[in-house]
């Protein structure tokens, strides 16, 4: 392994600290080879025992529009009809959309492993396609935790877990943050 120049890891740290959830996107979508690239750079991080327990579903435009459907039904259901059309507006909006998944194991300690290992891997992806323009959101709203949305996509809850919900697109608002200082998150210890 070669050492790298400050000014290099520099750049690499502005990377880090510039990502950010996008919430709302341009009407352009993006191929899919863009992010079946970005899912390839996704499965080399690092997982416990070498389980690469990732699964990703790439929704198409039926599966995209059966999801919306789910989405604004419960909206409905939580927050009344008005909330309906605002719901599906937003979602209708989203260019794209993936699902991550997470391989359950009856062993407590490998499925929290291979949770960490999928998080990981969701970051590599989201670099990826930061450094390509295209602008992602990790959501895991009440959705995710619906039966209806496993049945949906044909995923069986008993082997797999709902890591996230993706959207993507090229970003039409990039959102600033601030972060609390480094002092305030470490503990030195003797």
């Amino acid at each position: 392994m070669q050492v790298s120049d400050t000014a290099h890891a520099e750049d690499f740290a502005s990377v880090l600290r510039g990502r950010r959830s996008i919430d709302l996107f341009a009407p352009d979508a993006v191929g899919v080879e863009t992010l079946l690239a970005a899912i390839e750079v996704a499965r080399w991080a690092p997982n416990h025992r070498l389980t690469e327990p990732w699964r990703f579903y790439i929704l198409g435009s039926a599966t995209m529009r059966a999801v919306v459907d789910l989405a604004v039904e419960l909206e409905i259901a939580a927050k009344g009809e008005r909330a309906g059309p605002v719901r599906r507006a937003r979602l209708e909006a989203v260019p794209g959309m993936f699902v991550l998944t997470n391989a359950r194991s009856d062993d407590a300690l490998l499925e929290h492993e291979n949770y960490g290992a999928c998080c990981c891997a969701a970051q590599n992806l989201m670099l990826y396609l930061w450094q390509q323009g295209i602008g992602v959101k990790w959501t895991t709203g009440g959705i995710t935790r619906q039966q209806r949305l496993y049945d949906l996509l044909g995923i069986d809850a008993g082997k797999e877990s709902l890591v996230g919900f993706f959207w993507y697109g090229v970003p039409k608002v990039i959102p600033t943050q601030k972060r609390r200082p480094v002092e305030e998150i470490v503990t030195k210890l003797a």
